[in-house]
């Protein structure tokens, strides 16, 4: 069954640049592994919803804009195997530092997810 880790980040606006370089780089790291798709969207139609909604849910500053992204693997035991190597790839120390990302990692929301239905 395939398995799907998802993500929602905010990055700052005069950074997309550098975050969509990071991004190509990260997703062929995550192919060479094995990943079936590396998606990344930025945001066009979202707005701040009076409850929840993608800014709200990464505490969107007004500089900032939201990524949506995810990866597609077989399963979750692909998935595993293939982020383990992912995470040993000297190719994604640099950008594994905190320091170096182009945006607040502490307000990234992830996870894994299996499939409820495909149309």
């Amino acid at each position: 069954m395939p398995y799907v880790d998802g993500f929602v980040v905010p990055v700052p606006k005069k950074k997309l640049k550098e975050y969509l370089s990071m991004a190509k780089k990260a997703g062929k790291v995550w192919r060479d592994h094995g990943a079936l798709e590396f998606r990344e969207w930025v945001a066009d139609d979202v707005k701040f919803g009076k409850r929840t909604s993608f800014p709200r849910s990464v505490k969107l500053k007004p500089d900032e804009t939201v990524i949506f992204s995810w990866i597609v693997y077989k399963s979750r035991a692909h998935r595993d195997r293939t982020n383990a190597k992912v995470m040993k790839d000297p190719r994604l120390a640099k950008m594994m530092d905190p320091k170096a990302m182009p945006f607040d990692g502490k307000r990234m929301i992830f996870g894994g997810f299996k499939i409820l239905t495909s149309a």
